[in-house]
């Protein structure tokens, strides 16, 4: 008998350099239908900038790997998107197993710019945006296990981040939060755990910013997007069934300090 189909949901996949686009290729590698999200008007105001028609293309490569794909815009900071994206995928896709939270706002700040409106912003995403579409996950599943709920942070537990007090705060509380969401949800046969890549290149390092990261990398490269992918396919898997409430980071042995 051929196993059930397994259909994801991934958030943040606007960027062909992107951890959400390589965790989608990953994932569809191994047989997952994919809906994934993307918000341009995010994106169109950071330093990369959108890449339009990039989803189309995206969509195009997870389906020519053989599997059913679709996916939309999604605001996260909206109080609604967790319940529109939810009601979106299982349209397109069926029932729902697997739950990436990529998408992320980062602006930087620092002391002296932090305000009510930034912290706002960050929480509104990163916190509430990735809690409240995880719970409404959690409340769908139908199945008996298998269920998988995953999440991005950037080791914001290991080192301090100066410069980005609003983003440490707000990610650094999905790795407290994926503790306790493990340990309430463990009994609907669903798993939650967190991924921590470490510095990644996709795009948003400058060459000095590489050369500077590059010496405390002990393997000699920085971390790439499939790095980050591969462990998420591992925990998405029926292998990693016995794990959950865990951070794992999964930095290449990066140096801090």
């Amino acid at each position: 008998m051929s196993p059930a189909p397994r259909a994801a949901i991934i958030t943040g996949a606007g960027r062909t350099r992107g951890i959400g686009a390589a965790i989608c290729r990953a994932l569809a590698a191994d047989g997952v239908d994919i809906y994934f999200t993307v918000w341009s008007a995010y994106d169109e105001k950071m330093p990369w900038g959108a890449e339009p028609g990039f989803p189309e293309v995206l969509a195009a490569e997870l389906r020519a790997a053989g599997v059913r794909c679709a996916w939309g815009e999604h605001d996260l900071a909206a109080p609604d998107a967790p319940a529109a994206l939810l009601d979106a995928a299982t349209t397109a896709l069926g029932p729902l197993s697997i739950l990436v939270n990529n998408a992320t706002h980062s602006t930087g700040d620092g002391y002296e710019r932090l305000d009510a409106a930034m912290l706002d912003a960050h929480y509104a995403v990163n916190l509430r945006g990735t809690l409240l579409l995880s719970t409404a996950f959690a409340r769908r599943f139908r199945g008996e296990s298998g269920g998988r709920i995953i999440s991005l942070t950037s080791g914001q537990s290991l080192g301090a981040m100066p410069e980005e007090l609003a983003y440490a705060a707000t990610k650094g509380a999905v790795e407290v939060v994926t503790r306790s969401l493990a340990a309430a949800v463990a009994g609907r046969g669903i798993t939650v755990n967190a991924v921590n890549p470490g510095p990644t290149d996709t795009g948003w390092m400058d060459a000095a910013l590489r050369a500077d990261l590059l010496p405390r990398f002990p393997q000699g490269r920085t971390g790439a997007p499939e790095d980050a992918a591969r462990i998420v396919v591992f925990l998405a898997s029926e292998a990693a069934g016995w794990v959950t409430g865990q951070v794992i980071h999964s930095e290449g042995g990066f140096r801090r300090g």
